[in-house]
Order: structure tokens, then C-alpha cells, then sequence
């Protein structure tokens, strides 16, 4: 018939969030895929949802966190399983100001949250795939946040 159907990614959202000691907040994931592993703040935007709306919210219900403003930093590809199936998304990385960390908590699908030095993380706690690369990139721009 001449119809291609185009399978493209679905838009995900990763806030990374720095503090004046040149520390990064981190999740441990409460849930599969990757539960108990070390993780970034995000998730999949809503239909109508701009990406900086999405990492916004998700901040929010994740951390109690509010968002007050949103940098692009880079992307990455990547494979994520979803209640048995296996989607393929693009992860947009954000550096995300905070309004302060005082409502600072744990929740949603996050187990808990804690402030890692940028120099001390290490790709290889990370469970998910672009988390991973994700940590080495911004291991080499930390100076640019």
C-alpha cells in the first residue's frame, strides 16, 4: 500500500541536579527494571508534554522537588523494558535548578535519594544503560554546570 510505518523512540527526561558542594542527587530505584541500582531523576513525558515540562514533573514527584529552571545538556539512546516489552526511548539530560532542597523526598518509583560528589560517581552503579554513558558525559562537562 505504500504506508511506512516510522517506530521511533519515546521521549524520556533525566534532571541532573547539582548543590554547591559540586555534589549530584541520585535515586536508588524502588522498582524493576534495575531495583536497588543507583539512577537519575526523570522518566517518559506525557502526550502534550514539552520535554522541560516532563523533567519538571517528574522531579517533582520523585523528590518533592520544584524545578525553576532547565538547561539542555545532550542525549542518548537507549532500551528500556517496560512490563515485559522492550521500548527504545531518547533520554533528554537536563541540568535542573532547584527553588531549594529543603522538601527534599523520596518517592514515586525512587527508594531513596542521596548527594554524591560528581569526582565520586561511578558509571558502573547505575542500572540502566544511558544512565550509565549519561554519568561518563557529565564526568567530562562537570565544569560547564
Amino acid at each position: 500500500c505504500g504506508f511506512t510505518y516510522y517506530f521511533n523512540p519515546l521521549a524520556a527526561t533525566v534532571g541532573i541536579i547539582t548543590n554547591d558542594k559540586g555534589e549530584v542527587l541520585v535515586a536508588r530505584r524502588a522498582k524493576e527494571p534495575a531495583k536497588g541500582t543507583l539512577d537519575l531523576p526523570g522518566g517518559f513525558c506525557d502526550s502534550y508534554e514539552t520535554a522541560e515540562e516532563g523533567v519538571k514533573r517528574e522531579i517533582e514527584e520523585e523528590t518533592g522537588l520544584k524545578v525553576i529552571a532547565t538547561r539542555y545538556l545532550f542525549s542518548i539512546p537507549n532500551r528500556y523494558v517496560y512490563s515485559g516489552m522492550e521500548l527504545h526511548t531518547m533520554d533528554l539530560f537536563f541540568h535542573c535548578t532547584v527553588e531549594n532542597d529543603g522538601a527534599l523526598r523520596a518517592d514515586d518509583d525512587v527508594a531513596e535519594l542521596q548527594w554524591i560528589a560528581i569526582k565520586d560517581l561511578k558509571s558502573e552503579d547505575f542500572g540502566l544503560a544511558s544512565i550509565k554513558k549519561g554519568i561518563e558525559k557529565l564526568k567530562e562537562i562537570k565544569n560547564t554546570l
